[in-house]
């Protein structure tokens, strides 16, 4: 049963003296949480309290708000409130995730301003139990079935392996004050559906049902850091260029992976999705995979895994560039991105283009005339036997002219047209 030793000993576990450290208590005002915080207040740790009216149950909410605030005036604990008010666009739909969301900000921000190490929630094993039914209708994976975390982010869970039952008893041995949220009691979401209508049902089953799950739940974790362990691994065996910040696969040797091992890897890198996934090993060279936050390339028999390159508007537009003295002036941002991949110093004939010149990016279907050979060429094709990879093509400008002629494709090579001789007084200058 929850045990004043218990708590401290849970707590323990968590952090290594734990007494010294500086926390931050999610209060609402319901058993959880008032356990939570008398708990705290007994064991005579330095902690500060946060609470969030939400104003969502009229004078229920207000209630909530005072009970929090007389148990900090009466132990003189900090009281950080946050009254939720139009401004914070509260949605139709989805209000749970906006409002954890909204808590978690706030929570972050005073855990910031007031310097504090660790901010605490009360959850415990029935909502950790939810979170399992969850996470397993979702295939979310080992990470979804090991749980809430009890310690992640500076974020710390101690009563993880407490009951609400537990719970529920302490605050009535001593007489500890909290409110019941009725909203709780509907099913209207679908934790509350798991609460009411599952759990009763599995608890039938196994009267230890809660306490085996208990125990599963921390074979998962173990199992869960064994396989980062296996993860981490991999991935460090893998390629890598520290200056494009790429990760390079064996795709034939990563094809032969488990697909446990494949979705862990990939997943590291924000790709999710199965059925994406399964096409990445099928798709042809040149195949790109985008998320939020990386991008994998299919290169022959690589994945290219980088993160997004960041992309500025001016990339999505024409760049036109001003002349002065017959040099062509290109941005110093520019200038940096052509000189990774070299030099040069081109000589135009300006009575062979029109003007202004401009920089743009590589289009489908676009040819010039490269000097030093006959006739034209792709640049695509100048890019395939140049072998420059399929991340550097991103970075690379092209040269135009107002007719959108290919003057040059920086730095590598010039169209062979518009190549000035040193004597023509008509000749501009690119120099790198």
């Amino acid at each position: 049963m929850l045990s004043l030793l218990k708590f401290q000993n849970a707590l323990e576990q968590l952090l290594i003296q734990s007494q010294q450290k500086t926390y931050l208590l999610a209060v609402s005002g319901g058993v959880d949480s008032m356990v939570l915080a008398d708990l705290f207040q007994v064991l005579g740790f330095n902690f500060q309290v946060a609470h969030i009216n939400y104003h969502l149950r009229n004078e229920d909410s207000n209630l909530d708000q005072k009970l929090v605030s007389d148990f900090c005036d009466k132990h003189n604990i900090p009281f950080h409130l946050y009254e939720v008010s139009e401004k914070d666009n509260k949605p139709e739909n989805s209000i749970q995730n906006w409002a954890r969301e909204l808590r978690y900000q706030f929570f972050r921000k005073i855990q910031t301003e007031q310097n504090l190490e660790y901010i605490v929630t009360a959850h415990h094993l029935n909502d950790q139990l939810e979170t399992f039914i969850i996470n397993l209708s979702k295939a979310s994976g080992i990470k979804g079935l090991s749980g809430i975390p009890a310690n992640e982010n500076n974020i710390i869970r101690p009563l993880l392996n407490f009951s609400k039952d537990e719970i529920y008893e302490l605050a009535q041995q001593n007489k500890i004050e909290f409110r019941e949220d009725v909203s709780n009691q509907k099913t209207d979401y679908l934790r509350n559906k798991i609460r009411h209508n599952v759990v009763p049902e599995l608890e039938k089953i196994n009267d230890n049902f809660l306490q085996n799950f208990s125990k599963s739940i921390e074979i998962l974790n173990q199992t869960k850091d064994v396989l980062n362990d296996l993860i981490n691994e991999k991935i460090n065996g893998f390629k890598s260029n520290e200056e494009t910040g790429q990760t390079i696969i064996d795709k034939e040797k990563f094809g032969k992976e488990s697909d446990l091992i494949q979705f862990e890897v990939l997943k590291r890198f924000g790709f999710t999705d199965e059925n994406e996934m399964k096409k990445i090993f099928i798709a042809q060279t040149g195949s790109s995979f985008y998320n939020p936050e990386y991008q994998l390339i299919i290169n022959r028999n690589e994945l290219i895994v980088s993160k997004k390159l960041e992309v500025r508007s001016e990339n999505l537009e024409e760049i036109e560039l001003e002349i002065k003295e017959r040099k062509i002036l290109i941005p110093e941002n520019i200038q940096d991105e052509i000189r990774e991949f070299g030099n040069c110093d081109w000589k135009i004939d300006k009575n062979k283009i029109k003007l202004p010149l401009k920089l743009r990016k590589k289009q489908k279907g676009d040819v010039f005339f490269p000097i030093g050979m006959i006739g034209k060429k792709k640049v695509s094709k100048f890019f395939k036997d140049e072998k420059i990879s399929i991340l550097a093509k991103q970075k690379i400008w092209l040269l135009c002219d107002a007719n959108d002629q290919i003057v040059g494709v920086l730095p590598f090579r010039q169209d062979g047209r518009f190549v000035s001789s040193d004597n023509l007084i008509s000749k501009l200058i690119i120099k790198l």
